[in-house]
């Protein structure tokens, strides 16, 4: 969405990735609820032939639209039954720290997510551990020893509410 100002009122319009029409949404909105569906099936529900559904996927694809495919795992069946937020603050924002941070984050498989924040925390991190000692040693062994890293406030998540990987694309 964005928000065009018009006469002293704000009116909001949709905007979608240029070349995106109803269809290619209606295509996104099944394969981000059953990514392993194969073409024939997912051409099936949107009623177009299954070249014209792969075709139209590939170029999603090609345009960067659809990132990847994957399978979606239960944490808890795979032991991890732990799910912290952290803000990290940084010691000074630099660019140099920015990088440093980041490039140390980046490929720990902890980290689930990690997003740069406006206002007191600098980053927030969602981080998965089998239970509180594999997060102790996380953050005391890595976390904590990050050079540019002033400091930690952790959050354990006792409910999760609602963990989705949907997009909204109505």
């Amino acid at each position: 969405m964005r928000y065009v100002h018009s006469n002293m009122r704000f009116i909001m319009e949709k905007t979608v990735h240029p070349g995106i029409d109803k269809l290619d949404l209606r295509l996104l909105d099944i394969l981000q609820r059953e990514g392993a569906l194969s073409v024939a099936d997912v051409a099936a529900r949107v009623r177009i032939s299954t070249t014209t559904c792969w075709r139209r996927i590939q170029q999603l694809e090609q345009a960067g639209v659809i990132k990847a495919r994957v399978a979606l795992l239960d944490r808890a069946a795979l032991g991890l039954d732990l799910t912290i937020f952290a803000h990290v603050k940084l010691a000074t924002t630099s660019r140099n720290a920015i990088a440093q941070f980041e490039a140390a984050i980046r490929d720990r498989s902890e980290v689930l997510d990690c997003h740069t924040l406006t206002g007191e925390w600098d980053f927030l991190l969602k981080i998965v551990a089998k239970n509180i000692k594999a997060y102790e040693a996380f953050y005391l062994d890595y976390l904590s020893r990050i050079p540019c890293v002033q400091s930690v406030n952790s959050a354990v998540a006792v409910t999760a509410i609602k963990e989705s990987t949907l997009l909204p694309l109505n």
